[in-house]
């Protein structure tokens, strides 16, 4: 496949190094010389230097026998007219930008993104994609990370292996004869640094991060097998009250009327503006970083504190003051991947890298197949992947045992009607299934190809 990637910041970076590493064709396009010479010396990448809106640059880049553009330099208007560019001139199948300012994502303006007018087959919001994560991070007391799956009829989810969870040292297989009626599948274990997807023999230890794949209806049974029993937060507060944390508080008050929710700003224009945007929240003008601010707030009796500034450093301090006044769950936004180990190891409890939420959501629609639902993990360490089995597929009539996966593929969930199956030796896939697939990176291009080739989706 062919690919222009329009910016080569962190997202267009990380796209690009994906394509770039599963063999595809990848042009990268920046006006920063030296962001292109990193990732042309780095990938197998060609890279120039311009901007991605121009009619030229694209020709040059090969616009014309292209599959994809993907538009995500910082600039919203750049991104859309590359993208009108590239449909108007070159015929490019499929267009994805991505789009930071809200005021062009009002549903009353829906049909400015249409093929009549600017022609854009997917619009990537990481405000949105973000505030979403942290909700769900919020909804699963205890989780790392919280992923949807089949219209949120399985869910994968990450938690950290504390020392008292009662199930360390105990075989993956033996759940099964444990827990009959749990529908439940141990997919991932992070463990040093590395990516493990686990045999029946393999067990969980202390201190490992664990991804599991889980019906929807048995999360609550299923989290304290994993040492976590943690209460829903119905206090909490956030800092920052930018266009994430104005969104978050936004649907957290339309989702959820028992929360009580409060917001830190420092600027007192935007706290102003913010709180007569909302309907049940406490706003306060105050610095996240004043110890008398964040007791003005109440931080003892919050049970989450949820930080979302642009300012990553910002962001973790005031989370570790927060907890340090006796706050609860510290979520916390980060964008510098460089962060992302350390903060995990002083204490913040959920780390959320908007780059990553971005590129799980250009993903999918990158993936060839009938892919549903795309989630990377641990900055593309792995992918969770969710497919429709049709009828003329192989993998249809024939058991898990016989389809002999190669290791490092695990199929996590089946989801049939409403029903939702954990994967056993004997179950057979059938057609129109719903199936949850945890690759780590190596296996992906395998899963990749057996899902467009052997499932058949064109």
């Amino acid at each position: 496949m062919k690919v222009i990637v329009c910016g080569a910041g962190q997202v267009g970076s990380n796209i690009a190094r994906h394509l770039a590493t599963e063999g595809n064709d990848v042009t990268v396009i920046d006006q920063s010389a030296e962001l292109v010479r990193k990732l042309s010396n780095s990938y197998d990448i060609q890279g120039m230097v311009g901007f991605g809106s121009h009619p030229d640059m694209l020709e040059n880049a090969g616009a014309a026998n292209c599959d994809m553009l993907i538009a995500v330099t910082f600039h919203d208007e750049v991104n859309m007219v590359a993208c009108q560019v590239a449909h108007s001139l070159f015929n490019v199948p499929t267009k994805i930008a991505r789009v930071r300012a809200q005021g062009y994502l009002k549903p009353g303006w829906a049909n400015l993104f249409s093929r009549d007018n600017m022609p854009i087959d997917v619009i990537i919001s990481p405000e949105i994609e973000v505030a979403r994560a942290v909700g769900r991070a919020l909804h699963v007391p205890g989780a790392i990370e919280m992923i949807p799956f089949a219209e949120d009829k399985v869910r994968l989810i990450g938690v950290h292996i504390p020392e008292e969870c009662p199930i360390i040292d105990t075989p993956l297989r033996q759940l099964t004869e444990l827990f009959p009626d749990l529908a439940l599948s141990v997919t991932g274990i992070v463990r040093g640094g590395r990516v493990l997807v686990p045999s029946g023999d393999d067990q969980i230890l202390a201190g490992d991060d664990v991804y599991f794949v889980v019906d929807t209806k048995q999360v609550a049974r299923a989290m304290p097998l994993f040492g976590h029993e943690e209460m829903e937060a119905r206090r909490v507060i956030v800092i920052g009250g930018g266009n994430i944390g104005l969104f978050f508080a936004r649907q957290l008050e339309a989702e959820n009327s028992s929360v009580k929710l409060k917001v830190i700003e420092s600027n007192r224009d935007r706290a102003e503006l913010i709180a007569d945007q909302l309907n049940k929240t406490v706003v306060l003008h105050g610095d996240a970083l004043d110890a008398d601010v964040l007791r003005e707030a109440n931080v003892r009796d919050a049970e989450a504190v949820i930080a979302l500034t642009n300012d990553d450093e910002v962001n973790i301090l005031a989370s570790l003051m927060a907890k340090q006044e006796g706050g609860g769950k510290a979520i916390t936004l980060v964008n510098n991947q460089a962060y992302g180990s350390l903060v995990s190891s002083i204490g913040i409890d959920v780390v959320v890298n908007p780059r990553a939420t971005t590129v799980s959501s250009i993903l999918q629609h990158v993936r060839r197949g009938r892919i549903r639902r795309v989630h990377s993990l641990l900055d593309g360490a792995a992918e969770v992947i969710e497919a429709e089995a049709l009828e003329t597929s192989s993998l249809v009539g024939a058991n898990l045992r016989e389809l002999h996966f190669p290791d490092g593929i695990l199929v996590g969930a089946i989801v049939r009607g409403d029903a939702v199956l954990a994967p056993r030796g004997d179950t057979v896939i059938q057609g129109h299934d719903r199936v949850i697939i945890f690759a780590n990176r190596d296996m992906v291009k395998t899963v990749e190809k057996m899902l467009s080739v052997r499932l058949e989706f064109f």
